[in-house]
Order: structure tokens, then C-alpha cells, then sequence
């Protein structure tokens, strides 16, 4: 019980602090509070609900893990590195696809709702 205790502070530790330091993750947590309330008036099956909700939180994880690769990178070192530059463009991409597939997931989601008005 202590661990799962630990666990779950330093869990909230890590949300506080991306939220303290990170506009993107600060703005992906807005689209996450405005998704879930969306999610259903958009979709009339629990399991579209979830899947539209499920793209936006699947965007806040991989924003965390960008988050984390760029912090640990600048505590490498502050100086410009091309590897170190090309590892932060690869976590960036991943944002990048993330926020395509939660982009394309709600479009479809919308495009079948007009459909059905």
C-alpha cells in the first residue's frame, strides 16, 4: 500500500509540474476537460464515447513523455547538440502524430454525427 501510495504522489507530482511548465500540456489538458462533456453529445455508443476521449488523453500521454525527453535533454546540457536536437524533433513528431489521430478520430466522430442529423 505504501508504494501504490508513492507511486500515485509522484504521479501527481508529474502533472503538476508539466502543468506549471508545459503551455502545450496546459492547453491539451483544456481540450480534455471540453472532450469528455463533447464526447457525449457527439457519440450515442459508450464505446465511441470512450474512443474520443481515449484520443485526446492518448495525446496528454505522449505530450508528458515529450515533456520529460526535452526536460531530461536540457538537464544534459544546455548547449545546442545535434543528437540531442533530433531525439527532442522525434518526441515533438510524436506529439505531432498523436494530435493527428485524435484530430481525425473527432473529425470522423463529427462527420457521422451531422450525418445522422
Amino acid at each position: 500500500m505504501d508504494r501504490w501510495l508513492r507511486a500515485t504522489m509522484n504521479s501527481w507530482n508529474g502533472l503538476i509540474a508539466a502543468t506549471r511548465s508545459e503551455q502545450a500540456f496546459r492547453q491539451e489538458l483544456v481540450a480534455l476537460l471540453l472532450a469528455v462533456p463533447l464526447a457525449f453529445v457527439i457519440a450515442p455508443d459508450i464505446w465511441k464515447r470512450l474512443a474520443l476521449i481515449a484520443a485526446v488523453l492518448f495525446l496528454v500521454i505522449v505530450e508528458l513523455l515529450n515533456t520529460a525527453i526535452e526536460k531530461l535533454a536540457d538537464h544534459v546540457t544546455a548547449a545546442r547538440h545535434p543528437g540531442i536536437g533530433r531525439i527532442k524533433d522525434m518526441a515533438s513528431a510524436a506529439v505531432g502524430v498523436a494530435l493527428l489521430l485524435a484530430a481525425a478520430i473527432w473529425l470522423v466522430a463529427i462527420g457521422e454525427r451531422l450525418a445522422i442529423l
